[in-house]
């Protein structure tokens, strides 16, 4: 058994699927219209996963995250610790929020926890 993909309610589909086509090395598919039911979605897949993350829009459902119990972060193993830094330089230059790090937890992960452009959180580790 694999996760297929994950799914992600956003506000602002083409800048959420622009983001993570620019700093995750993401590649979107061709975008999903349902006039119908209003709802829109990208499937996103990245470099060596199997895993994809689909982005959904319909503009009945709005807001922010927030803490709750429930899922908590993505993460994004970039393979080095090297890659680690980089990117997280990279994505505080753009202006992104760092929440934590780099820095190796007390259960041996090297990693940072940054916020994307709607304030979800992603882990980018090794």
């Amino acid at each position: 058994m694999k996760i297929e993909h994950v799914a992600l309610w956003v506000n602002d589909l083409e800048q959420m699927r622009r983001f993570y086509e620019t700093y995750l090395g993401a590649t979107a598919n061709d975008k999903y219209t349902n006039e119908q039911k209003q709802f829109e979605s990208y499937f996103l897949t990245f470099p060596d996963s199997t895993c994809r993350l689909e982005l959904m829009r319909r503009p009945d459902i709005q807001g922010t995250p927030r803490e709750t119990v429930g899922y908590a972060h993505i993460a994004f193993a970039l393979g080095s610790k090297v890659a680690v830094d980089s990117l997280t330089r990279r994505l505080e230059a753009d202006g992104y929020p760092l929440v934590d790090g780099p820095r190796t937890t007390g259960d041996g992960y090297y990693e940072s926890l940054f916020l994307d452009p709607e304030q979800n959180k992603l882990e980018l580790t090794i």
